[in-house]
């Protein structure tokens, strides 16, 4: 089974990964000014995910070997890759178990460490949505504002709705795979496991996903790590300070 991609763009292979719940449409925008820069770029949809193969199994083994078989079908090898959250860990797990396969990696606003389930509300948003009832994505906004009251979040888990037939909306993530295994998103990577590649770490100001406290973490598990923080910008500080990301991004892997 192969992931579904967009593949766009000349050069040297950099891949993306989403996280929890996302789609690689969401890297359009700021993977088109990387490809003008002189990258092929591989936007990835992870298994459950995006158009990418439903499957019960769940976890970042599954999803690294999933990348490792993407690489092997592509014939990719010395790739930049980047992954936000949820693709961040993917990321350092693949980056850390195929190391001769990675030049660069860069992992948005997550740590290797464990982190507790905090999709509680959204999950249960999104399981509201009866689509037997609701016919228009103004429906199940309104559906999904009595438990994700923000606006900006809202507008992302939404980006999941498409049209299965005229008339009958539905959901493009495997909703009931990704409940039962929701645990297995905040799994640390392995204590043992390390990358000594050229590795870039990306916070936003206004996240706690790294915390001066994770930063020795970091070091001990990536020793060739440096960490930049992007201002104005909380955990999707890809899509709030998309120029201050592009440009710590660049300025990487140049």
């Amino acid at each position: 089974m192969l992931l579904h991609s967009n593949i766009f763009g000349e050069g040297k292979p950099f891949i993306i990964l989403h996280g929890f719940l996302g789609m690689s449409d969401n890297w359009k925008t700021l993977a088109k000014a990387f490809s003008a820069q002189g990258y092929q770029m591989h936007l990835v949809d992870q298994r459950n995910h995006g158009r990418s193969f439903h499957d019960n199994d769940f976890n970042y083994e599954v999803l690294a070997n999933d990348l490792k078989t993407y690489c092997e079908h592509h014939q990719l090898t010395n790739v930049i890759l980047l992954g936000h959250s949820m693709g961040g860990k993917t990321a350092m797990l693949f980056a850390a178990l195929y190391p001769n396969l990675v030049s660069k990696l860069i992992i948005a606003d997550i740590a290797p460490r464990f982190y507790p389930v905090h999709h509680d509300a959204i999950l249960n948003g999104l399981s509201a949505l009866d689509f037997n009832i609701i016919k228009t994505r103004k429906e199940a906004e309104n559906t999904l504002a009595s438990y994700v009251p923000e606006f900006g979040v809202r507008q992302f888990l939404l980006k999941n709705l498409y049209w299965v037939q005229k008339g009958q909306l539905g959901l493009r993530i495997n909703l009931n795979v990704l409940k039962a295994n929701v645990e297995e998103v905040g799994e640390a990577l392995p204590n043992h496991l390390k990358f000594t590649g050229h590795t870039l770490f990306l916070r936003g100001d206004r996240s706690e996903y790294i915390t001066t406290n994770d930063e020795p973490t970091i070091k001990l598990q990536f020793n060739n790590a440096n960490i930049t923080t992007i201002s104005n910008a909380g955990h999707w500080l890809h899509a709030e300070n998309p120029k201050e990301f592009y440009e710590a991004v660049m300025k990487f892997i140049h």
